[in-house]
């Protein structure tokens, strides 16, 4: 059985839909500026979404008398443009959601204990009830009106990945008819200040894959596919979820072994799947963070699996930032559309590969191009690693 995706919604630091993140990337248009959403001593570039939880609101038409997370917010926002884009009718078949996300509900935690902290009689406890991770999920699929199956995936930056993956075997045995999947996580103090004591932030503009990388530049968004089977459709479909695969190198908390076992498995597997040979793979979204640990690692099983014969590859994260759980929702969105509009996204800030590499990322925006198979790679803390491939559908 094929598995087809028929909707895509982004939400990013560049634009609250598919076509303004296309056109900043396209543009060159990064989003990375200082800290705006919460008071913070560090300084370091972050991507946010150039919208308040009030803007959000009133944009979706949401009752401002009730609480919601940023989390969801923008989860919202990107899953109901996949949605509407699959132009699927959801009380006419079997539909799930399967979220991801990071942090959940914290950026409302946060606002709670400010007050809690000098006085425990205060503190508005509505915020702490949408800490869970799930809470994000539940209200997403309200707001959708789906019902059939919802649940919560969380896995560091895997996360999701895994709600891709997951939505896939579920149509695959017969469970569900299509499902909206991908992930959606806000920018807080706990996330900031978390990697921030990993010593993994750059304190410039992120640099994946140069020899000179110093760390990440954490972002927040949201991104959702819908996955079909060929039985529903009620559209072209972009492409289809051709190989996926998860993997664990159980290395370290935090870091990937340094010879990329985990991304290593987790690629090759996909391509198994995929039935195709390496050679076939025409693009790879890295999952590119630009740390020092990552970038070789990843590098390393890239140069194992295609040798002498390295895609073109790139990765997004100096647009957007390192969306944690939301990531591979947005890239896997911006991995349909490289097979579906034949496109390849510029890697910024590359000057010089890494020492002893032949790894070169695409450095300009090119459309047009014949590209059958995109591989994107989205690796977590725990050595939980992720690699989804997508694949033109063949018209004869």
């Amino acid at each position: 059985m094929q598995i087809y995706i028929t909707g895509i919604g982004i939400v990013s630091g560049i634009g609250i839909n598919v076509e303004e993140n296309l056109h900043a990337i396209r543009d060159n248009k990064h989003g990375m500026e200082k800290v705006s959403l919460f008071p913070s001593s560090i300084d370091v570039p972050v991507c946010e979404v150039k919208y308040t939880n009030t803007q959000l609101t009133e944009l979706l038409s949401l009752s401002t008398h009730k609480t919601y997370s940023r989390t969801a917010l923008l989860g919202i926002l990107a899953a109901k443009e996949a949605l509407n884009d699959s132009k699927i009718d959801i009380n006419a078949q079997r539909i799930g959601f399967i979220s991801s996300t990071s942090v959940g509900g914290m950026d409302l935690s946060e606002n709670f204990y400010v007050d809690f902290k000098e006085d425990q009689t205060k503190g508005r406890l509505r915020n702490i009830i949408h800490h869970d991770c799930g809470d994000s999920t539940e209200i997403i699929a309200s707001y959708l009106g789906i019902a059939d199956f919802v649940t919560t995936i969380s896995t560091a930056c895997s996360s999701a990945a895994n709600a891709i993956i997951l939505g896939a075997r579920m149509i695959k045995n017969g469970l569900l008819d299509a499902v909206i999947v991908g992930g959606t996580d806000a920018l807080c103090k706990f996330t900031l200040n978390g990697f921030n004591s990993l010593m993994i932030l750059d304190k410039g503009h992120c640099k994946p894959f140069d020899h000179a990388r110093e760390g990440l530049n954490l972002g927040e968004g949201a991104g959702y596919l819908v996955l079909q089977s060929d039985k529903t459709l009620k559209k072209e479909p972009y492409c289809t979820l051709s190989g996926y695969a998860n993997a664990n190198d159980a290395f370290h908390q935090t870091a990937t072994s340094s010879e990329g076992n985990g991304p290593y498995l987790c690629m090759k597997e996909a391509i198994k799947m995929a039935n195709i040979l390496p050679e076939h793979v025409d693009y790879i979204n890295v999952h590119g963070t630009g740390t020092p640990n990552n970038d070789l690692s990843e590098g390393k099983a890239i140069m194992r699996i295609f040798g002498d014969n390295i895609p073109k590859f790139s990765s997004v994260k100096p647009f957007i930032g390192h969306t944690l759980g939301a990531s591979e929702g947005i890239e896997a969105a911006l991995s349909v559309l490289s097979v579906y509009k034949g496109l390849v996204y510029p890697n910024l800030n590359f000057k010089e590969p890494i020492e002893n590499t032949p790894l070169i990322p695409v450095s300009r925006w090119d459309s047009g191009l014949s590209i059958k198979h995109v591989l994107s790679n989205s690796f977590g803390f725990g050595g939980n690693d992720s690699s989804l491939l997508f694949s033109a559908i063949d018209k004869k």
